[in-house]
């Protein structure tokens, strides 16, 4: 419950700050994507690739058009013990994402 409060204030925040509307009802929930003519982002959607991602997928994906790249933003709220953990997890499941440029 903690995560999605924190995802749903996370990607609010990203729209509004791309100057996207969004309605203040005090509970983000949807529109899942906000969208404008440089920005996309995602909210709690799959990922669509040849490459395997495991378990699931980001919790929000911020695609720019015109650069096109992807920011893939993937929310832990773990314990304080389990910061170094968790950020090891989540480096390793979408290490073959990455493309590496020689």
């Amino acid at each position: 419950m903690r995560h999605d409060k924190v995802c749903a204030h996370l990607h609010y925040s990203v729209c509004k700050a791309l100057d996207n509307e969004v309605a203040d009802t005090g509970t983000h929930t949807y529109p899942s994507q906000c969208m404008n003519r440089k920005m996309l982002v995602l909210w709690n959607q799959a990922v669509h690739t040849n490459r395997e991602v495991t378990k699931y997928g980001p919790d929000i994906i911020i695609e720019n058009k015109k650069e096109k790249t992807c920011l893939l933003i993937d929310v832990a709220v773990p314990a304080d013990r389990n910061v170094v953990l968790k950020e090891m997890e989540k480096e390793l499941k979408y290490k073959s994402l990455c493309i590496e440029i020689q």
